[in-house]
């Protein structure tokens, strides 16, 4: 008997839209089937989408709700340090950064062992603000993982990061 993830959804039932496809490990056309480069790519987008929507309901967007998830994971970070961990360049980290500042969500402090370099950490408003978006973005993941047990999402789960590892070394 296999348990299934509870997902919380607004609607009681799927609409048509709602629906994925299944996956056939045969299709049922002649066509080769779907590099999984092209698919890692579609899920990328559809998953950015579907998180940006959701962030926007929080005033909050995909790089701002990234770095914020870094800063938390990672405690304070140079802006050099979060534009790397959140897969954006150092110009668009400091307007990111600038723009969650002007909210409170972020602070700025000097690095005590080097004071060229400024610190980012979270504020108090940023960590709640990150709480909310966790939720929204657990919502999304849940979604994501419909129909599958939690041994499939958990093998799914290391799978990725097996890839990621992968493609990091090499």
């Amino acid at each position: 008997m296999t348990r299934k993830t509870q997902v919380a959804s607004p609607k009681a039932k799927t609409t048509p839209r709602q629906a994925a496809p299944v996956a056939h490990a045969q299709p049922h056309h002649a066509h080769a089937p779907m590099r999984l480069t092209y698919l890692v790519g579609q899920l990328d987008r559809i998953v950015s989408r579907r998180l940006s929507e959701a962030l926007a309901a929080h005033g909050l967007t995909l790089p701002q709700f990234t770095a914020l998830s870094v800063l938390n994971t990672r405690g304070r970070s140079s802006n050099a340090q979060l534009a790397e961990r959140s897969f954006i360049t150092p110009q668009s980290a400091n307007e990111v950064v600038k723009t969650m500042e002007a909210h409170g969500w972020v602070m700025r402090e000097a690095d005590p062992t080097n004071r060229r370099i400024v610190l980012l950490q979270l504020t108090p408003a940023g960590k709640d603000l990150l709480e909310q978006c966790n939720e929204t973005a657990d919502r999304v993941e849940h979604s994501m993982l419909e129909g599958m047990d939690e041994d499939q999402a958990l093998g799914l789960r290391t799978l990725l990061q097996t890839c990621v590892r992968n493609l990091r070394s090499a």
